[in-house]
């Protein structure tokens, strides 16, 4: 099974890494893959998901793609 959350550090007035924190620590999560956008607010949400394995304890396989603004995939890693 796969879940799909989504966010916008720059338009969310929220924390993802509390809410992370909270799914990685209640769940048996297997893996996780962001896909965020170049623009450098995206960034967020990789910080959100690195403090959030930090306060959960857990460290679980994870990758980043990032998208450019024309839609091509510019760094699958």
């Amino acid at each position: 099974d796969k879940i799909t959350l989504i966010g916008c550090p720059k338009l969310d007035d929220v924390d993802y890494s509390e809410k992370l924190t909270q799914i990685l620590s209640e769940n048996a999560i297997k893996s996780i893959t962001i896909l965020r956008m170049e623009v450098p607010c995206c960034g967020g949400i990789v910080n959100a998901v690195k403090t959030a394995f930090l306060k959960s304890g857990k460290m679980i396989p994870w990758h980043v793609v990032t998208i450019g603004i024309d839609g091509a995939i510019l760094e699958d890693r």
